[in-house]
């Protein structure tokens, strides 16, 4: 019997087949659709030049970018070619004392963006993880150099004393406390009912809000407030808090946390977060040296402890483990509405694209991989660090050893990757500010897999944002998303102008109703929204979550892809500098409420607003002048497509129009902008309608 239990499979991977044929028939469908609509744009550019007239600049542009959306929409069939799902058996894994050390890296730069508290929660739930305790090492990254956040630290470690024990003793699943004790958490504890486990609850609750209120005191310290971030400019800070209290309240031996802030100067290049990655890599590599590691965003609490077992599923493994780079969990979020108006989730990603990727060669975010000679021109002059290279999980202590604690400083200096290969070869690299996709994609490139966990309860619940600046800003970083999205700017841009314009000037770009090329174009448009539909409902969506996505889509592709593309270019070209702006996760009651309520905040920046309003009004002005004129000439066969898409754009857009008009609450967009930007694009339109009429 236990022979046969030994050759039990850790995991199992299944394809989905009846999703196969359906994304495999519609690739055929659509595909060929597409071949026909190519061959009808070709054949014009060899009509007589007299019958293309003045048809032809803006024919070039539609068809440019009708060509830039195939190619897009061709690509990404690679994710949905052969979908696969997966199942893991945690409990076929080996006895605690054979099971492989785990690092956990969390990473935080600014205790006012990144509350303090919400981080201190991530460092819990990670610290209670269910897994050998002697195995588990938490280290923080503080870029900020926060006296708040190391203050808060080590608040942490005192209340994980009494909370560690707790979630162990009542086998508690939800191990993050503010998760834990929020109202809203239903108690699914074992010992419920227990008059001993309730009381041993609110002995705990009790302690928390100690914990709580010695932080927010902490916060409100005027004296210490404006100490709160030190930006760019700070030496080096390591505190093992492991040091001065070792065991927990049940004399049972507490993970080992480290606080870990690198040193800053103003010009040496710090490279954000992959940066701070690399510094961990090399700390824990003296500290700990354990063989796997769990990187978490500093809001992304574990909402299950059972998390890094999960992984080892795939990393144990002997089928796959010796190619497999990581094992990515889906993102998810505690805080998405039922509607979800921003698309915060990124369903589409983290849901469809991933199980697609996964049927490849793994899904992107990151790792690292090592080239071991020549040692110190790769990984820098520290013989600690090398020396950790051929050795696993060492457990070190500081006390006493000054010598090792100088080491450690000269790992995280500024200095220490100069004239080595760290964020090229070696660690995170550095060529992005998004370092988990590249760092994924050149892992996959080198030879290396991956695989995508998504059990039923959810690992990992992080903070979505939930107003549309944060969301147009975070797109703006994420400018080389899977490389190629960002290119959805440029045909958008196009159908959202050319169409219109020709319309208001009476210039077809589509067939005419009765000429059968006009069943292709029909069949292509309702084609891509229907697929899109039918993935948003097998993914647990609905009606109203297809139209957001929608539109979302449109306001992220004409500003923060258009923009992002714009920084990469200046960058690529040394005229601006690599910027790293961390997303807001403080909690906003305001803008909380307007996003439960699927209502837009467009307190945003005007160099988003602006696009969208412009837009909306070329759109709205060329359907009315459009309209009117076909009326007038009655060719509302050749003009049926051009007045259908500035209708669909204008539909898809309605909130914008209703932030204008309708809205009076704080979150509608400002009148002295929508009126400034609203002028202006009629009067660019009259211009360019009086020249047009003039040449």
């Amino acid at each position: 019997m236990e022979a046969s239990q030994e050759t039990l499979p850790l995991n199992t991977c299944h394809v989905q087949k009846p999703l196969l044929i359906i994304n495999r028939l519609h690739m055929l469908l659509h595909s060929t659709a597409l071949g026909v609509l190519f061959y009808y744009r070709v054949s014009f550019l060899f009509q007589n030049p007299e019958n293309r007239g003045s048809h032809l600049l803006p024919w070039l542009l539609v068809f440019a970018s009708e060509i830039i959306l195939s190619f897009i929409w061709f690509l990404g069939q690679a994710y949905r070619w052969r979908t696969v799902s997966r199942c893991v058996f945690p409990e076929r894994l080996p006895e605690d004392d054979k099971l492989p050390a785990v690092d956990v890296f969390i990473c935080t730069a600014d205790p006012i963006k990144e509350p303090t508290l919400d981080v201190m929660n991530t460092v819990l739930s990670s610290m209670a993880l269910d897994y050998p305790q002697e195995k588990l090492h938490v280290y923080l990254s503080d870029d900020g150099c926060s006296p708040m956040t190391l203050y808060g630290v080590r608040k942490a470690f005192e209340f994980a004393r009494w909370w560690l024990p707790f979630c162990r003793r009542y086998r508690i699943k939800n191990r993050c406390p503010k998760a834990y004790f929020s109202s809203l958490e239903i108690d699914d504890s074992d010992f419920a009912r227990s008059s001993v486990y309730m009381e041993d609850k609110q002995k705990i609750k009790g302690k928390y809000e100690a914990f709580k209120e010695e932080i927010q005191t902490f916060q409100q310290d005027k004296a210490l407030s404006k100490y709160s971030v030190t930006v760019g400019d700070h030496s080096s800070v390591i505190e093992v808090m492991q040091e001065n209290i070792i065991y927990d309240v049940d004399n049972v031996k507490m993970p080992l946390l480290v606080y870990v802030s690198r040193e800053r100067k103003p010009f040496s290049p710090h490279h954000f977060k992959a940066g701070a990655l690399n510094v961990l890599l090399r700390v824990s590599a003296v500290m700990s040296n354990s063989p796997y590691i769990l990187v978490l965003d500093c809001d992304m609490f574990c909402n299950d402890p059972t998390s890094a077992r999960y992984a080892m599923c795939f990393h144990l493994d002997p089928k796959i483990s010796s190619t497999l780079a990581f094992v990515q969990f889906p993102q998810k979020f505690h805080n998405i509405s039922k509607n979800d108006i921003y698309d915060s989730q990124l369903r589409s990603l983290f849901t469809l694209q991933w199980q697609g990727m996964d049927g490849l060669k793994g899904p992107v975010l990151s790792g690292g991989k090592s080239h071991l000679l020549p040692l110190q021109e790769y990984f820098g002059s520290s013989n600690e660090f090398i020396k950790s290279l051929t050795q696993n999980d060492t457990s070190v202590l500081l006390s006493g050893q000054n010598s090792l604690l100088e080491e450690l400083h000269l790992l995280v200096s500024c200095r220490y990757e100069i004239d080595t290969k760290w964020g090229q070869h070696v660690g995170f690299l550095y060529d992005s500010v998004v370092e988990d996709f590249l760092t994924g994609f050149i892992l996959h490139c080198n030879g290396w897999t991956s695989v995508f966990c998504e059990p039923s309860r959810p690992q990992f619940l992080g903070t979505a944002t939930t107003n549309l600046n944060d969301v147009l800003i975070q797109g703006t970083r994420w400018y080389s998303e899977l490389t190629y999205f960002p290119l959805y700017c440029l045909p958008l841009w196009c159908f959202a102008t050319i169409p219109q314009l020709c319309l208001l000037n009476g210039i077809p770009l589509y067939p005419k109703v009765s000429d059968p090329y006009f069943i292709i174009f029909l069949f292509i448009f309702l084609s891509s929204l229907s697929k899109h539909l039918l993935e948003v409902f097998l993914t647990g969506g609905t009606l109203h979550k297809w139209i957001n996505e929608q539109r979302i889509w449109m306001m992220k592709s004409t500003t923060c892809h258009l923009y992002g593309c714009l920084d990469a270019l200046l960058k690529k070209i040394g005229i601006r500098e690599a910027s790293f702006l961390p997303t807001n996760k403080a909690e906003d009651h305001e803008q909380t409420l307007l996003y439960q309520t699927d209502k837009y905040d467009f307190r945003a920046s005007n160099i988003f607003i602006v696009p969208m309003l412009a837009l909306l009004t070329i759109n709205i002005c060329c359907l009315v002048a459009g309209v009117y004129r076909v009326i007038l000439m009655g060719d509302w066969g050749k003009m049926l497509i051009q007045i259908v898409l500035a209708g669909f754009i204008i539909t898809v857009n309605y909130p914008v129009i209703e932030g204008v008009v309708i809205r009076k609450d704080k979150g509608r967009i400002s009148q002295s902008v929508a009126i400034h930007a609203i002028l202006a694009t009629m009067f660019l339109l009259a211009f360019y309608k009086l020249v047009l009429v003039n040449v």
